[in-house]
């Protein structure tokens, strides 16, 4: 007899929207810093919240600022982040490797249609055929 509700850890976990809390928190001080000045935890926290939607940061706020505190404290940890005040960072060199480069839009060559393309391979039968 099957149970009365879904097992939970059998159902596939799904993919997540959005890149890792140290990533994100490598892009946001990345994107944010000035030259030779540092990012607040509040900038941070901005930044993310304004970007990557479908976190929960409006109706979970507890567990996401959990998560921030957790990113930031073990990118402080493996040296990818330099506390430089107690609620300030900077982006050392090893954490400018998780920052990810935005790629360059795709420039579009010039599409022919069906017809087209069928009318210049006719074109190159009846050349190679004289």
């Amino acid at each position: 007899r099957p149970p009365p509700f879904p097992l939970i850890w059998n159902m596939p976990a799904k993919a997540a929207s959005h890149p890792t809390f140290s990533i994100m928190v490598c892009e946001a001080v990345n994107e944010l810093t000035a030259p030779r000045k540092p990012v607040s935890r509040q900038s941070i926290k901005k930044y993310i919240m304004e970007n990557y939607k479908g976190l929960g940061a409006d109706t979970q706020y507890d567990r996401f600022m959990g998560r921030l505190r957790l990113a930031i404290r073990r990118l402080v940890a493996s040296d990818a982040l330099i506390a430089v005040t107690k609620g300030s960072f900077k982006l050392s060199d090893k954490g400018k490797k998780n920052v990810t480069k935005k790629a360059a839009p795709k420039k579009k060559g010039k599409t022919t249609s069906k017809k087209e393309k069928y009318h210049k391979e006719e074109i190159r039968y009846e050349k190679s055929c004289s």
